[in-house]
Parts: structure tokens; C-alpha cells; sequence
């Protein structure tokens, strides 16, 4: 592991691109479903949040990062999942990692008072914010993103949604997308050089918990994808970052909603020996969303393969399997 930069050494996935802006409905609506039935990924272009913006969070994001540990842990994930994670508190890969991922992150969820209703439900409450005395304008940048990528997932929920034969509004129920779990992620790699012969990740390989991914990166390569992870030994592409684009992937969740009919694909991030700095924004069906096998995804012949799961139970538990337990940090902080 060292601080030299290496280039990227896999071939490089060729990717859907879809215009959101696009008035064919039924070109973009094909484009995604081979998208979804071949790599699980493709871009979005003309999505409707401007470079100006993106450029914001970005730099809101590296200011954070760079503020002293001592600061960043004192806003540290609470178990809402809400806050700061430090390096190594996610271990997506224990298979073939040796430490966890060489990467730090902050959650921001969508805001829930204490004092409201579904305050007490898991993935609901509100969020952790740095002092404005510390970050000024660091909220309120992040709340306007938020606002504005719910609009472009629910727009692409749509286009999913005819892929699978459904009314475009199916997923627009309240249950579903009325009160989303919808979660921002920034994403800080370090400037290391990552051998995963060596067990040593920025992210091990993965796939994503929920509906849709929106993923906007910075110029610096690293995502990967492994568009059939059955096969030895996995084949590695490298996603090529896009001045913006959204990089988009569906989650394990509408794998299992659609009876495997879509794709879930696995991805990892690789350390080339430069600082990475990427925005996730994951759309998730609501608390109460009960998942089960859509009616246009089965058969007599093609018979659902997963039983109906509440959402909250299968987010919590994909939580427990990939991140450290919080009393961990708490007891280096005593």
C-alpha cells in the first residue's frame, strides 16, 4: 500500500447513457431495461440538477472531511444511521478483506423531528448536523440536494417501472416513494494505492440494499463492476467517471421485487493512489413497504423465488452484516 498513483489496469465497462430530458419516452425506457437485465448500471444525463450544485456539495463535502478527527467523531453515526462513519466501519467484503473499507462517509437522511410520529422508527429521525459556526451553509446545501435528487429518483422510478411492464406510477404509492428511505452518502477515499490481491479495498465488493443508486463522482476513476459474480475468477470493469452524469445501479431490493428479472450487480472501489470523493443518494421504498414478488415478474412457470419482507427488516439487517458496532467508537472515545 503505498501513496504513487497507478492507473487503472481492468477494461472499461461500456454503459447505457439516458437522457432524462429525452421526450422518447420508449427509447429511454428500453435503454434502461438492457441496462438492468445486463450490467445493473447505466448514466443519466439532463437530469435536472445543476453542475453548480453538484460542485457545492462537493465542496461542502471536502470540508467536512478535512476537519480534525476529533471534530468529525463528535458527529459520529448514531443508530438512526445518521452522521459521521470513520475509516474501516464498514466491511462489505469479509471474505476477502483484511481490514474494513478505506473509506470515511456521512449519512444525512430525510429530516424527521423528534417530536414527530414516525420518529421512533428505524431509518426515521433527525440528522446530525455540523455546528454552522463550523460548516456555515453546510445544511442547507445539502437539503437543497436532497430535495432535487428525490425528484430525478422518482423520474427514474417511473422509467423502471414500465420496464417492468408496470403503470408509471406504481412505485409512487405511499408506502413506497410517499415516505422514501432516502439516504445521502458522502463518500471520502484516501490517497492510497489498494491492492485487492493484498485484501486491501476502498470499498470490497458489494451490492447496493434498495431501489435505485444515484452516484455522482468527482474525475478520479476507482468504481468497478462484475457483471457475473458466479464466474472464477470475476471479471473487473472499470466505471469510467462522466463530467454530469449520474452513475445509476438498481439494489437488491428490486432484484428481489422483480423475481431477478433486474440486476443487482456487484461493484467495489479500488485505490489508485489519489483522493476520491464521491455523492450517493439511495432511494429506498418506505418503513412499512411490504416487498413481495410484482404481479408482471411471475408465473406458472416462473414462480416468485423470494417471500414478501417488510422493507425495515431487511434494511436493518443489511446494516448489522456490513457496519461496526457503534459502542466500538464510543469506547475509543472514553
Amino acid at each position: 500500500m503505498g501513496k504513487q498513483s497507478a492507473e487503472p489496469q481492468q477494461p472499461q465497462a461500456i454503459l447505457n447513457c439516458i437522457d432524462l430530458s429525452n421526450s422518447n419516452t420508449n427509447q429511454s425506457v428500453s435503454l434502461l431495461k438492457q441496462a438492468c437485465t445486463d450490467s445493473g448500471f447505466f448514466y443519466l444525463v439532463n437530469h435536472g440538477i445543476s453542475q453548480d450544485l453538484v460542485d457545492e456539495v462537493f465542496a461542502q463535502s471536502k470540508k467536512l472531511f478535512t476537519l480534525p478527527l476529533q471534530e468529525k467523531m463528535k458527529l459520529l453515526r448514531n443508530d438512526k444511521h445518521r452522521g459521521y462513519t470513520p475509516l474501516f466501519d464498514e466491511l462489505t467484503d469479509p471474505e476477502n478483506q483484511l481490514q474494513g473499507d478505506y473509506k470515511e462517509g456521512y449519512y444525512i437522511g430525510v429530516e424527521v423531528a423528534e417530536d414527530e410520529p414516525d420518529s421512533h422508527k428505524p431509518f426515521y429521525g433527525p440528522n446530525v448536523w455540523p455546528a454552522p459556526d463550523i460548516l456555515p451553509e453546510w445544511r442547507e446545501t445539502m437539503e437543497k440536494f436532497q430535495f432535487q435528487a428525490l425528484e430525478v429518483g422518482k423520474a427514474v422510478a417511473k422509467l423502471v417501472a414500465l420496464a417492468l411492464d408496470l403503470d408509471a406510477s406504481f412505485f409512487d404509492k405511499p408506502e413506497i416513494l410517499g415516505e422514501p428511505i432516502a439516504i445521502t452518502r458522502l463518500l471520502h477515499y484516501q490517497d492510497q494505492i489498494l491492492d485487492p490481491s493484498q485484501g486491501l479495498y476502498g470499498a470490497g465488493a458489494h451490492t447496493d440494499y434498495g431501489l435505485i443508486t444515484l452516484l455522482a463522482t468527482d474525475d478520479v476513476p476507482g468504481l468497478q463492476i462484475c457483471k457475473d459474480k458466479d464466474v472464477k475468477p470475476q471479471i473487473w470493469e472499470d466505471v469510467a467517471p462522466l463530467k454530469g452524469a449520474f452513475i445509476v445501479n438498481i439494489g437488491d431490493m428490486l432484484e428481489r421485487w422483480s423475481n431477478c428479472v433486474f440486476k443487482s450487480t456487484l461493484h467495489r472501489v479500488i485505490g489508485y493512489g489519489q483522493e476520491r470523493y464521491s455523492i450517493a443518494y439511495f432511494l429506498e421504498p418506505g418503513h412499512d413497504c411490504l416487498v413481495e414478488c410484482l404481479p408482471t415478474c411471475k408465473s406458472d412457470s416462473n414462480p416468485p423465488k423470494f417471500a414478501p419482507i417488510y422493507y425495515r427488516d431487511y434494511l436493518s439487517l443489511r446494516y448489522k452484516e456490513t457496519h461496526a458496532d457503534l459502542n466500538i467508537y464510543m469506547k475509543q472515545q472514553s
